[in-house]
Formats: structure tokens, C-alpha cells, sequence
């Protein structure tokens, strides 16, 4: 496979412009996301604490004009002649660099850590041995004023204004209110312009694109404003460089609901923001790192995992608020930054009924139900973690309002959860599947009310199982009967409704149909029950069964299917799941959300062979098994199946999906073993064969834990021979206690 760019320490640098398809790398605060690919394209918006959106960015790009000459510091059209392209990617941010008529660019893209804005910073060098005048004209698209849709009506406007050296687009917009108000989406200059756009038809043209746009085909921005037409941002500097000169300009594109709050920062001020961006990742990240023998492994976990799970657990899918998405990815940030992670579980607690329904999103102003029955256990995973992690059951006891502002503790929310779904039944006691489950494509399987889901009852054995755990920590040995009472039970009914020999059926529709049986004709074996039955720990004998099963029939040289065999055939009954492309994401693709919890799985039973070739088949980077083509620095929702002919092999969507974060997890919490206690932190690996030294090093409770680990034996070693902490040894049974503002030196060993 033909490589396109290299991992560099934090950063991947992409050096090539005409790849298969858009390398992304995303920024974020609690305000603002945005996301640019390697020739710059992307988008950006605002949301506010119920999901009203301000779509500030549709796209983007920076011209550089020479009288009727042009052309992009970002690289387009990718068939151009450049010089000395790159695209580095990092954490926070990126820079686009590039060499054009003796003219060197570099262009950095960020979102400081406050204010629904994100901040382009171009430098320009000239290299060329003769004086150069240049014009330098960033372009936003907008949909402030709503997607354009031919021969509709427009009532937005657009301007320059001086006061602020701002090029100015209006849109009404509801925004913390479901009143419509005015918002002022903006591009200023660290630098007075010197022309300005906010037509689009006098920029782009009746009939350009960003590739050919008017204005810049005839020199520059024509000073256009704009009244009741589609709306666009433009904004333009005249530079003069000597040889061997360079300048920086800084433009800060954002939205206000005031005109006296757009920003007008000095470049040291933005140069500042940025230090203080990069720093607050540099520490927050710190707190886990590992080095294992495969390097790019080692890069893509210790910087872009980390990244990627802090802003799912933020902004789960980015384009919807997903309450079990933000919840289990908070789960996984727990295991490197509880305290954050305790915030986050707790704002998702907000949008809860206050029975313990738990919705499926907010969005657009409402919380919405989505008819989604699963929300509610993801919370109580969520919290057990983040519990544990803190050594601390005063967070069970903090308070949190649910949507109806009635005020509960932690523990009421999760309790409630339990409870909820423990009355929420259909067939034969099971767990209603109404809408929806983990796979939100069964949105048809029990709309009526009666059908169930035996993956979510399974799922809520688990985590009745924790509640009683968590109900005694704080005494309430009543509520932990009772949750175990709920666990015992809903246990007995999946063994006698959802067991078939050697798997666990997926559901039974509302009509009893059964999903994930051997009855069926396609679709007959679906690997969550399978892999759940582990993770909710139920009997030795059927999780080997289930697990042999997975090994026999799921899982490929792609990776571990899904479903098999995939559908061809509409199901109504089913819902949209058999409308998907047979082999694509969840209609029997490899989706990697599931490969991370077969991660887990593997290493609870003590399988270390399948979990090195777990990791080997989910690494982007990875080329042993299959072409992928995609970001090696973050992780995919699938790899396409078989059947999808030429996609074979390549990934779906990057970035929004839980795959990356439950990889990390699992590397942590089960590949490694690090398993939180009250007492400390307890080490249980199940290492690759292959890693005959690795060595993880965790921020646990104020102490750092620097652990190595060494494999005696040849093969799966799974028992440990000794443990010595800071040299002193130490009964590998126990826990090792944190020592606040100390260091501990770990030497694991490990023989079969």
C-alpha cells in the first residue's frame, strides 16, 4: 500500500495532497468543533446547552492573489504545481504548509480553549529574489442564513464593519432561547483590510466555485455587501515582502449575539491562546502513556486516542448529542482523567427523566426520545468507573437535576436507570427494544412495544450486577439485594429465551421474530450478545460456548464481523439495518466498536493470541491484513466487508465513533490490567505473546505509576511471578496503594 504521510513524535504529517479521500483532524472547546482535512476543507459550528446549532462554517480557503495571478495556501486544486507540501496534524491543531512562486505559506488552524471560534494564522515568506505584492483573502462559507437552495427566499445581510475591522453576515437564529435572535457570524484581521466580501454571487460568482471564484479571477474581494442573497465572508490584506521577508496574519471567524463581542486580539494575545491550548492538552494527556514494541501503536494510543475520546465524551457524534455515546465514551476517559470525566457524566445526567428513561440526544432545542431503550445503562458503567478510578463514593452522593429539574444524587440517576429498564419489559420479561438498542438500525424490531432485546437485557444484567456492588459502598445493602435480585433474574430469563446451543440470539420482534438465531435465513449469528455474555460476567461454560462460536463463524482476516451472514433483503420488521449495503458497518461489516469489546472480552478469558491479532486487525496502520486507506492516526466505525466489492477493506466514517475510545480502554483496563480498587490500583495483563516487554505509565489518585512489564516464557503468560515496587516486592494479589506526589517504579514479570 502506497503510504502518504508519517507519524513525526505528537504530529502525522500527510505529503500528499491527492489522497483517496480527506485525512480529518478535529479541534474543540465546550462552545465550538471544527474539523479541516488536508487541502483545508471542513466545517464548524456553535452549539448551546440544548443542541441549537449555529452553522458558522461550511467551508473554507485562503487565496493568495499576484495581480491576475492565484492560488490556495492550502494546496487546491490538488492537480496544482506546489513545492514542498505538507499537511501536519496534532493535537488541537493544523498547519498546512506549502511553496508557490517563490512564495513559502503556512497556514495554522485552531480553536483556543474558550469562544465559539476558531483562529487561521497565515505566514508567508518570501523566497524569491525580488520584491512581492500580494493580496492574501480568506473565504468562509456560511449557512448562518440557512442552506442555499435555489430560487428561495433570503432575508439575511451582510457588511464590513470598520469598528472592529470585521467583515459581518447576520442570521436569526434561536440560540440559549427558542426565540429567534440576531447572530452576527464574523471574519476580522489581525491586520486592517483592505476588501471585503459578503456576497456570494460577487465572490464565487453566478457560476464559480471556490476552485475559479470571480472576485479572485479578477484580482480581488469587490466590497460587495449583501441584501436578501446567499451570504459569504471574505476578507482581504495587501502585503508587500521584501526578500526573504515574512509576515503572519491571524483571522479569528467566529459568531456573536453582539457586535461589541467580536474579538479584536493583538497576535500575541492569539499566539497566547494557542500556547494555552497546546499546554492544556499536553497535560491533560500525560496522565497515561505506553510504549509497547509496535510504534505505531505506541503513536496512535498515546496522542490521538487520548484526543479522540476526550471530544467524544464532549461531543459524541459531533453531528448529534448521543446520551449513550457521550456516556461510554466518558467511561473511557475515566481511566486517564476521572475528575474531567465525573463533570462530563454528570452533565449528561441532566438530560434524564426523572423515572430514569434516559433520551437518545438533544438537539435542535428539545430533547429527543428517538424511541432508544438502551441510554440508561451506559451511566451506570460510567459511574462505576469513574468511582473507582477516584477511590472516592462522595461522587455517588453529589448532586445533579434531571431534565424536569427535580434534584437527585449520582446514585439516584443510576439506580433509576436500573430500575427503569428492569420494569421496561416485553416478551417473556425481557428488555424492551421499542426503537432501538446499541444497533441503532433495528429501529423497527420492537416499535410496538412488545418486542425485546436480548443484547440490552444482557447489558442491564451488567449493570445491575454494578449497582449492588455500588449500593454497598454506601451501605444500602437493601438496594444491592434488590439490584442483584434484577441481575439474577433478567440472567435466568436471556439463558431460557436467548440461548440456542452456542450463541445468544440479538433480539425478538414485536411479532416474535427472531434476530441472531440459527432460524434465520441471513443474520443468523450476531457477535454482541456473544461478546456481552463475558462482560456481564454469566456462566464459564455458555461465555466459551458463545466466545467459540464468535472465533468459528465471526471472525475473518477483515476482522470480526458484526452479523453473519449479512441481508439482502429488505425487513420491514427489522427496520433501516437491511436497507445498508450487504458488508457495510452494521449489516456485516467489521464493525471496530465491536472488535475494542472483543479486545476486553479476549483478555477476561485469558486469550492472548486473539487479542495481539485483535489489535493487528484494528490498527489503521496496519497493512498485514488489509488495505485501508484511511487516517492511521485515528480510528474508523467499520472496515467494509467482502461483499462491498471495491471497498473491501476500507473504512467508513473517522473521528465520530466509539472505536477509538474503546480501543484505548481496553488496552488499559484489560490488555494491561489496570483495574482500579479502593485500596490502589490492581495489575491483571493479558499481553500480546509478541510484547515480551511493554510498559504502561498512569496518573493514579496523584501518584505516578511507572509499570514494566517482562514475559519470562514463550506463549501466552498470564500468571504473574513477581511484582516489586520501587524494589521492594509486593504480593501480586494485592492492589498496589497510590502514594500521593510519589513515583512508583514497577517491575512486572510474567511466565506461563
Amino acid at each position: 500500500m502506497k503510504e502518504y504521510g508519517h507519524f513525526s513524535g505528537k504530529k502525522f504529517v500527510i505529503t500528499e495532497r491527492d489522497i483517496p479521500r480527506h485525512w480529518y483532524n478535529y479541534f474543540h472547546n465546550d462552545e465550538y468543533v471544527t474539523f479541516v482535512s488536508q487541502i483545508g476543507f471542513g466545517q464548524g459550528f456553535a452549539q448551546d446547552n440544548m443542541g441549537r446549532r449555529l452553522p458558522v462554517v461550511d467551508d473554507r480557503a485562503i487565496y493568495i492573489c499576484e495581480g491576475k495571478e492565484f492560488w490556495q495556501t492550502t494546496g487546491l486544486p490538488v492537480h496544482s504545481e506546489v513545492e514542498n507540501f505538507s499537511c501536519t496534524h496534532a493535537n488541537g491543531y493544523s498547519e498546512i504548509a506549502l511553496k508557490k512562486n517563490g512564495i513559502a505559506s503556512n497556514t495554522r488552524l485552531f480553536v483556543p480553549s474558550t469562544g465559539k471560534r476558531e483562529i487561521l494564522s497565515v505566514t508567508l515568506t518570501n523566497e524569491s529574489d525580488c520584491e512581492r505584492k500580494l493580496k492574501l483573502i480568506p473565504y468562509v462559507n456560511t449557512s448562518i442564513d440557512k442552506i442555499y437552495a435555489p430560487q428561495g427566499y433570503e432575508n439575511d445581510y451582510g457588511y464590513f464593519y470598520d469598528n472592529k475591522n470585521a467583515t459581518i453576515c447576520t442570521g436569526f437564529k434561536p440560540f440559549y432561547s427558542d426565540e429567534e435572535s440576531t447572530q452576527y457570524v464574523y471574519i476580522t484581521s489581525t491586520e486592517k483590510a483592505t476588501g471585503y466580501d459578503t456576497r456570494k454571487s460577487a465572490f464565487i460568482g453566478p457560476y464559480g466555485d471556490k476552485l475559479l471564484p470571480k472576485a479572485i479571477i479578477d484580482g480581488g474581494c469587490t466590497n460587495s455587501d449583501c441584501i436578501s442573497e446567499k451570504l459569504c465572508l471574505a476578507i482581504e490584506n495587501t502585503i508587500t515582502l521584501s526578500v526573504g521577508e515574512s509576515k503572519t496574519i491571524h483571522y479569528i471567524v467566529g459568531v456573536e449575539d453582539n457586535l461589541e463581542a467580536i474579538p479584536t486580539y493583538t497576535p500575541a494575545e492569539i499566539q497566547a491562546q494557542f500556547d494555552e491550548m497546546t499546554k492544556k492538552y499536553d497535560e491533560l494527556f500525560s496522565r497515561i502513556e505506553i510504549k509497547t514494541p509496535w510504534e505505531d501503536l505506541n503513536s496512535l494510543f498515546n496522542d490521538w486516542l487520548k484526543f479522540q475520546t476526550n471530544m467524544g465524551s464532549r461531543w459524541a457524534r459531533v453531528r448529534h448529542n448521543g446520551m449513550r455515546d457521550m456516556s461510554s465514551d466518558t467511561e473511557c476517559l475515566s481511566c486517564f482523567e476521572p475528575s474531567l470525566a465525573a463533570e462530563r457524566i454528570m452533565r449528561v445526567m441532566t438530560y434524564q427523566y426523572e423515572n430514569g428513561y434516559t433520551p437518545r440526544t438533544f438537539i435542535h432545542g428539545a430533547i429527543r426520545d428517538n424511541n432508544f431503550s438502551d441510554n440508561a445503562v451506559w451511566m451506570v458503567y460510567t459511574v462505576y468507573a469513574i468511582t473507582k478510578e477516584l477511590g472516592d463514593i462522595s461522587f455517588l452522593n453529589r448532586e445533579v437535576p434531571f431534565n424536569n429539574g427535580s434534584i437527585g444524587t449520582v446514585y439516584d440517576h443510576i439506580s433509576r436507570s436500573v430500575y427503569f429498564l428492569s420494569e421496561f419489559t416485553g416478551h417473556y420479561g425481557l428488555v424492551k427494544a421499542w426503537g432501538g438498542d446499541w444497533n441503532d438500525c433495528m429501529d423497527m424490531v420492537g416499535i410496538k412495544g412488545k418486542g425485546v432485546s436480548v443484547w440490552l437485557s444482557i447489558a442491564l444484567v451488567r449493570a445491575a450486577k454494578m449497582l449492588s456492588e455500588i449500593a454497598l459502598w454506601l451501605g444500602k445493602t437493601e438496594d444491592s439485594k434488590k439490584a442483584l435480585d434484577i441481575a439474577s433474574k433478567m440472567e435466568k430469563l436471556v439463558n431460557e429465551y436467548g440461548w440456542e446451543g452456542d450463541r445468544y440470539i440479538y433480539a425478538i420482534s414485536d411479532d416474535f421474530y427472531k434476530i441472531g438465531s440459527k432460524e434465520c435465513e441471513e443474520g443468523s449469528l450476531t457477535a454482541l450478545p456473544q461478546l456481552w455474555c463475558v462482560l456481564a460476567d454469566f456462566e464459564d461454560e455458555k461465555k466459551k460456548i458463545a466466545m467459540d462460536t464468535v472465533e468459528r463463524d465471526l471472525n475473518t482476516d477483515l476482522g470480526l464481523l458484526v452479523l453473519k451472514p449479512p441481508y439482502t433483503k429488505k425487513m420491514p420488521h427489522l427496520g433501516s439495518l437491511t436497507r445498508k449495503w450487504p458488508g457495510v458497518h452494521e449489516n456485516g461489516g467489521v464493525y471496530l466498536h465491536a472488535s475494542a469489546w472483543k479486545l476486553a472480552v479476549d483478555s477476561l478469558m485469558r486469550r492472548n493470541d486473539k487479542v495481539e491479532e485483535g489489535l493487528e486487525k484494528m490498527l489503521p496502520s496496519h497493512h498485514k491484513y488489509h488495505v485501508k486507506y484511511g487516517e492511521p492516526y485515528t480510528m474508523f466505525n467499520s472496515y467494509m466487508g467482502k461483499e462491498t466489492g471495491y471497498r473491501v477493506g476500507t473504512p467508513g466514517q473517522s473521528w465520530r465513533t466509539a472505536s477509538g475510545q474503546w480501543m484505548l480502554y481496553s488496552i488499559v483496563r484489560f490488555i494491561y490490567g489496570l483495574v482500579p480498587e479502593f485500596e490502589g490500583l490492581r495489575i491483571k495483563p493479558t499481553l500480546p505473546p509478541s510484547w515480551k516487554e511493554c510498559s504502561i505509565s498512569k496518573t493514579f489518585r496523584n501518584c505516578r505509576y511507572n509499570i514494566n512489564f517482562k514475559q519470562i516464557d514463550e506463549g501466552s503468560c498470564n500468571t504473574i511471578e513477581s511484582i516489586t515496587v520501587n524494589g521492594v516486592a509486593h504480593d501480586p494479589n494485592t492492589p498496589i496503594a497510590p502514594i500521593p506526589n510519589q513515583v512508583l517504579n514497577i517491575i512486572v514479570t510474567l511466565k506461563n
